[in-house]
């Protein structure tokens, strides 16, 4: 797995999540684990107006990861995930993947593979 960006390791569990996310626990998004998020041409560059976690994400981002990979990789609640996320796409930061399957069609292996290894790094 990645290392954690952005915060130091020994700290980045001492930091309440509703900090994270300025208190609150919605997302303006329907964010399912397995929704694959990139960083944008803007969001491969951070602007000054992203925390630390943002900006993190964002760099993480610069190659499609799951929602799940985003907060096992970042060690922070999917809950948190989800808001982060949802904020950076709200200001074009990233790039949300809908990945709504036509009846019959399924994701690939390898793609089920990332999400299941993304699950077990939270835990």
């Amino acid at each position: 797995m990645e290392p954690a960006l952005g915060l130091d390791p020994d700290t980045a569990d001492l930091v309440r999540p509703y900090f994270r996310t300025h208190g609150r626990t919605r997302p303006t998004r329907t964010l399912p684990v397995e929704t694959l998020i990139a960083a944008t041409e803007r969001g491969r560059t951070p602007e000054h107006g992203c925390s630390r976690e943002e900006a993190a994400i964002c760099l993480l981002c610069r190659s499609s990861q799951s929602v799940a990979e985003i907060a096992a990789y970042r060690r922070i609640p999917l809950g948190v995930a989800r808001v982060l996320v949802s904020d950076l796409a709200d200001r074009g930061l990233v790039t949300v993947q809908d990945m709504r399957l036509a009846p019959g069609d399924r994701p690939s292996i390898s793609f089920m593979e990332r999400v299941l290894r993304g699950l077990h790094a939270m835990t």
